[in-house]
């Protein structure tokens, strides 16, 4: 496991400073306090706390002995690319309201989280999720089989 965070913490860092500069060369908007940036800025932030997370963990995680590695674990990942292409393929004619649940839900239960909760953050995420992108920053989702509620 202390290699493993290592790794991904140096990916994740990597990846964030590479968000976050080039979320500077985003254009300003008119008439608004913040530009387009912002949101990918924030993001790029948030990658590198989540390195700085791991790198820091990987620290204090006892060392592995020799021969002996942790069992690796596939199936939450692959239940992660399935639903990632699930949205990317079936988005347009199921639509956000029904996919982002349903795939909300099978990776909270994938990564070993009990139904009733998982049940509770799939449909709050995809409401939260909703309201922020279609509401607030007016950017469209797909309605697929439902027609628009508003």
């Amino acid at each position: 496991m202390q290699r493993i965070d290592r790794w991904l913490g140096l990916a994740l860092a990597l990846l964030g400073m590479a968000v976050f500069w080039s979320s500077r060369a985003f254009p300003a908007v008119p008439g608004q306090k913040v530009g387009a940036g912002f949101l990918p800025g924030l993001v790029g932030i948030g990658l590198l706390l989540c390195a700085v997370g791991l790198l820091l963990r990987s620290r204090r995680a006892p060392a592995e002995p020799d021969g002996v590695r942790e069992t690796e674990h596939y199936g939450a990942a692959a239940v992660i690319v399935a639903v990632a292409l699930a949205y990317i393929f079936l988005a347009d004619w199921l639509g956000f309201l029904l996919l982002a649940p349903a795939g909300l839900l099978a990776v909270f239960l994938a990564l070993g989280v009990r139904p009733q909760p998982a049940l509770l953050w799939a449909l709050g995420g995809t409401a939260v999720v909703h309201v922020g992108f279609y509401k607030l920053l007016r950017v469209p989702l797909p309605w697929g089989l439902l027609p628009p509620l508003y």
